[in-house]
């Protein structure tokens, strides 16, 4: 089997006193870094996304600009493209990150799906490419960008876990609610702990 991991929007932005910070964002970050660092061998390959919206417009309606988001469809500016907000934030060890890709570049977008790499490059083309046929999602925001790719994920045929030690959502209750709808279409909900006897995994049996 040919794993990757999808680590989605670990920002400035959607952390701690960041434009959209979500309570326990800076805990994913360190999470994150921690988990590569003691599993280095669990993933052929990483994919990391960000927010990378357009300055000085609404990106399609994305950020609210007649009047107060709703924090639905609509949002206050964030993640705009060459701001602080908009990089990785300081605990993310991005020394492991394989494919670094950007979304929402003048348009809404949630999945990591919807972006593309610097060379123009789509997940979709570069899972197949690699042969992945499962993929662990971490990050922010559970209920938002971490469910909309992992239902892609889905869609694309992989086997797909969600980590939940590793995400942190914007409210308990749509995060919970996009859990369950994950688990219906077949998505594994389970914690980083799943590693820890897998083959390659530090602790793991030999094969």
């Amino acid at each position: 089997m040919t794993r990757a991991l999808f680590i989605i929007d670990v920002q400035n932005d959607f952390t701690e006193g960041g434009a959209l910070g979500v309570d326990g964002g800076a805990a994913v970050a360190a999470g994150v870094s921690a988990l590569l660092e003691r599993h280095p061998d669990a993933y052929d390959v990483v994919f990391a996304s960000r927010d990378w919206h357009d300055g000085g417009n609404d990106n399609g309606g994305h950020f609210a600009t007649d009047g107060a988001p709703d924090f639905v469809d609509t949002w206050p500016s964030h993640c705009v493209s060459g701001t602080a907000g908009a990089e990785y934030h300081p605990d993310l060890a991005t020394d492991g990150i394989d494919v670094h890709v950007r979304k929402g570049q003048g348009v809404p977008a949630y999945s990591i799906f919807e972006g593309t790499t610097e060379q123009g490059e789509t997940v979709s083309e570069l899972l197949t490419a690699r042969g992945v046929t499962a993929v662990d999602v971490v990050g922010i925001a559970t209920d938002y960008c971490v469910r909309a790719s992992a239902l892609d994920a889905v869609e694309h045929g992989q086997h797909v876990r969600v980590l939940t030690d590793l995400v942190a959502g914007v409210a308990p209750d749509s995060s919970a609610a996009a859990l369950a709808e994950l688990a219906h279409v077949g998505v594994e909900i389970t914690a980083s702990e799943a590693l820890m006897g897998e083959t390659g995994a530090p602790g793991a049996p030999d094969a």
